[in-house]
């Protein structure tokens, strides 16, 4: 399996040889539960059937969760077939949709499963931001909800904290696709969303000034699109040569960045409590749901 799936295009066989996100042709899972800690329209009271893919196409210096599973590739492989049944028990459970976690580097995988399988509830793409309009091309009319970051709209930030000098203009024609694909918003009666697109913006301890040129450009292109601005900054690994980030969040840093945006007039916006910094809400990855069906 030649993979170009990434804007990395590392062009390597995945069967015999790993690229940047250091995974093979086969899924490598952390971690499938009901997950409650999405946005409201996302999890509800059901919970989000979140299924957590190891490694990752774009890696980050301060990971704020997921650390275990993008830096450190802790997973369990499953084949096509465990990741079917994974989803249908996901359903049996009541989820609201099937939310894949950090999928771009199986994308090319993930649509040879959707060619078996369609779960009947929305599928959610749950991604960095970081990736290709060609491979997104592949999933319209697959994916329900996206569910993108975004991270930076500097470059000199991008390089920095995720080596990935050209994020911001990726991201901004990946966020075009994904919004071309999904257009408007649809909830069902329960305030669930079927269709539609949210986009992500966390922020960081000292770049708040980024953070509000990154939500200035939000909206101004994507106004009638739902933005998170986050606030569960939780610094993870060795950030000793970033030492402005390592701390947590202020509540003055996030409440500048959440007035401007409130100051934009924008009404599609969900914002978070500070106390969301914390590593309570960051999943167990013991492959809950990978390796048995508990």
């Amino acid at each position: 399996m030649i993979c170009n799936a990434c804007p990395r295009k590392c062009n390597v066989d995945r069967q015999n040889t790993l690229g940047y996100c250091k995974s093979s042709d086969k899924f490598k899972l952390a971690r499938a539960a009901l997950h409650f800690w999405e946005e409201p329209c996302i999890s509800g009271k059901n919970g989000s059937g979140a299924i957590f893919f190891s490694a990752v196409a774009i890696w980050v210096v301060f990971f704020c969760q997921n650390f275990d599973i993008s830096h450190n590739c802790k997973g369990v492989e499953v084949s096509d077939g465990k990741l079917i049944d994974i989803m249908k028990n996901l359903v049996d459970k009541g989820a609201n949709n099937i939310n894949l976690v950090n999928p771009t580097h199986y994308s090319a995988q993930l649509l040879r499963v959707f060619e078996k399988y369609k779960p009947p509830v929305p599928i959610v793409y749950n991604t960095s931001g970081y990736d290709s309009v060609e491979t997104l091309r592949l999933f319209d009319g697959i994916v329900d909800v996206y569910l993108p970051d975004f991270k930076y709209i500097r470059p000199d930030k991008a390089q920095k904290y995720s080596k990935a000098e050209n994020y911001p203009q990726v991201a901004e024609a990946a966020l075009t696709e994904m919004k071309r694909q999904v257009k408007s918003d649809v909830f069902d009666d329960r305030g669930i969303m079927q269709k539609g697109m949210i986009i992500r913006h966390l922020v960081l301890p000292s770049n708040t000034n980024a953070s509000i040129e990154a939500l200035d450009y939000l909206a101004e292109n994507f106004d009638d699109t739902y933005i998170s601005v986050m606030a569960q900054y939780v610094p993870c690994g060795d950030l000793s040569d970033y030492k402005e980030i390592n701390r947590p969040l202020t509540q003055r840093e996030y409440d500048k960045v959440v007035n401007h945006i409130l100051d934009l007039g924008l009404d599609k916006i969900f914002v978070q409590e500070l106390e969301a910094a914390s590593d309570e809400f960051i999943p167990d990855f013991d492959f809950t749901g990978v390796v048995d069906f508990d």
